[in-house]
C-alpha cells in the first residue's frame, strides 16, 4: 500500500513545486512553445500520479480489479506490492480518486459543449448580420467583414474556420498588418490552442482550490497567445505584428497610463517591439527533453516494485 501513498505525495510535490519553478524561469516568454510543452508535461505527470494510485489502490481493495491489473504478472510481483496488508483506506483512496476522475471528465465535457454551443450562436448571429447572397456557397477559411464602428477581430472556429472582421478595423489594418492578424489567429488553430485552453479551463473550473490547475489555466492563456504572436512575426514581420495589435486596441484605453484588463496586450505588444533573445537550440532541445520525462516519473514509482522483484 505504500506505493499509492508514494504517487499521491508525489503528485502533490509536483503541483507545489513545478508551478513555482516555472514561475522563476525567465525563459517562458522567450520560448512560449516549449513552455506550452513543460506545462502540459507537468499536469499529465500530477493527473498520470493520481490516476495510477487510484488503480493500485483498487488493485489492493477489491480481488476483481487486481485481477485485470496483475493477471499476467509472477506471483513474486504481485507479492512485491503488498496489497493483501491493506486497511479501509484502500477503497477510500479509490473511490476519492476515480470520483475526482469522473468529475474532471464532466468538467471537460461540460466545457467542450459549452463552447461548441458558443460558436453556434456565433455562428447564427454571422448569417444574420453577413447574410449569403442568393446563389453564394459558403466557402472554409473565407474572411467576413461585419459593419461595426468598433475595431474588433475573432476567429471562429470549426467545419469552416472563418476569420471575422469590423469595416473599423478594416480601415485600421495597413497593408500587411491584415495578414499578420490572419497568421496569428491561424497559428491559434493550427496549434489546436482551443484545446488546451478547454482542458485548462476544466480543470481550473472543477478543482478551484487547486493551486497548479488555476496557473495552468492562467498560463494557458497568456502563453498561448505569445505563441501566435511569434507565428505571425515569423511572417510578417515583429512589428508590421505590434502594429496590428495597437491598431485593434488604441481605443480601448490598454496603453493608457492606468491598469487595464488588457494589460496583456500592451505587455504582447512591448514583447515585439523589443524582442528577447531566443534560447540557443540546444537549450530548448533539453528542455523538451526534461519535460517529456516529467510524466515517466509516476510511472517509474508504480513500476519500482515490480521491477524489483524482477530483477
Amino acid at each position: 500500500m505504500m506505493v499509492p501513498v508514494a504517487l499521491l505525495l508525489l503528485g502533490a510535490v509536483t503541483a507545489v513545486v513545478a508551478p513555482r519553478l516555472l514561475a522563476r524561469a525567465d525563459w517562458r516568454d522567450r520560448e512560449p512553445v516549449v513552455a506550452l510543452w513543460v506545462w502540459q508535461c507537468v499536469v499529465a505527470a500530477v493527473l498520470l500520479c493520481c490516476a495510477l494510485s487510484m488503480t493500485l489502490s483498487g488493485a489492493a481493495a477489491w480481488q476483481a480489479v487486481r485481477g485485470h491489473v496483475f493477471g499476467a504478472a509472477p506471483r513474486a510481483v504481485v507479492d512485491a506490492y503488498a496489497l493483501g496488508a491493506t486497511g479501509p483506506w484502500a477503497a477510500t483512496i479509490a473511490v476519492a480518486l476515480a470520483c475526482a476522475g469522473l468529475w474532471s471528465l464532466a468538467m471537460l465535457v461540460r466545457e467542450v459543449v459549452g463552447a461548441r454551443g458558443r460558436r453556434r450562436l456565433q455562428r447564427t448571429e454571422l448569417l444574420v448580420r453577413a447574410p449569403l447572397l442568393p446563389g453564394e456557397e459558403a466557402a472554409g477559411g473565407r474572411l467576413v467583414v461585419l459593419e461595426g464602428e468598433r475595431p474588433d477581430a475573432w476567429w471562429l472556429p470549426g467545419a469552416a474556420p472563418r476569420l471575422v472582421l469590423t469595416t473599423a478595423a478594416l480601415r485600421r489594418l495597413k497593408g500587411r498588418q491584415l495578414d499578420a492578424l490572419l497568421a496569428h489567429e491561424q497559428g491559434h488553430d493550427r496549434a489546436r490552442h482551443d484545446w488546451l485552453l478547454h482542458c485548462s479551463a476544466a480543470l481550473a473550473g472543477g478543482f478551484p482550490q487547486v493551486p497548479v490547475f488555476a496557473a495552468f489555466r492562467d498560463e494557458m492563456h497568456r502563453l498561448v497567445e505569445l505563441a501566435a504572436d511569434d507565428m505571425a512575426s515569423r511572417r510578417f514581420g515583429r512589428l508590421t505584428t505590434a502594429l496590428a495589435l495597437v491598431e485593434l486596441n488604441e481605443d480601448r484605453g490598454v496603453f493608457g497610463p492606468g491598469p487595464t484588463p488588457q494589460a496583456a496586450v500592451r505587455q504582447r505588444v512591448h514583447r515585439l517591439l523589443t524582442p528577447p533573445d531566443r534560447l540557443p537550440a540546444l537549450h530548448r532541445l533539453r528542455l523538451t527533453a526534461a519535460a517529456a520525462l516529467v510524466p515517466f516519473v509516476p510511472l517509474l514509482v508504480a513500476l519500482v516494485p515490480g521491477l524489483r522483484a524482477l530483477g
